[in-house]
C-alpha cells in the first residue's frame, strides 16, 4: 500500500528558522500532508538530500518539492552569499527535473526577518 503525500520539503537544520518554518509549512500545506528533509546547508549536500527526495517519491508518491535555503547559513561559510543560494536552489531544481520530471519544484529563499521570497 503506498501512503501518498503532497510534498517533500527540504530546509536547513538552522534552530533560528525553525519557528518561522513550523508556521509557514502549516500555512502552505498543513500537518501531515508533507515529508520534512532537513540538512545543514539545505540542497548545498545536494546527493545526500536528492536520495531523501527520491525516496519521498518513491515511498509516498510526492508530486510537489520544496527547496529552501536561508539567508546566514552558517553551513555555507565564507561561501555564504544570496547569489550563492539562488544559483544553488535553481541547480537543484534542475537536477530534481532532469530526473524526475514530473513533480513540480518550488524555491524559496527564507530572509532572517521571516519572509520566504519565491525564487524562478
Amino acid at each position: 500500500m503506498i501512503i501518498r503525500t503532497d510534498a517533500v520539503v527540504v530546509t536547513c537544520i538552522d534552530y533560528r528558522l525553525q519557528p518561522l518554518l513550523d508556521e509557514w509549512i502549516k500555512t502552505q500545506l498543513g500537518y501531515g500532508n508533507y515529508n520534512r528533509v532537513a540538512f545543514g546547508g539545505s540542497v548545498k549536500n545536494w546527493d545526500t538530500v536528492f536520495s531523501q527526495i527520491e525516496m519521498s517519491r518513491r515511498v509516498h508518491s510526492v508530486n510537489r518539492v520544496i527547496l529552501i535555503n536561508h539567508q546566514d547559513c552558517r553551513a555555507y561559510g565564507a561561501e555564504d552569499s544570496y547569489e550563492r543560494h539562488l544559483h544553488d536552489l535553481r541547480q537543484a531544481r534542475d537536477s530534481v527535473l532532469e530526473r524526475i520530471p514530473d513533480v513540480a519544484v518550488e524555491l524559496y529563499y527564507l530572509w532572517l526577518d521571516g519572509r520566504f521570497e519565491r525564487v524562478d
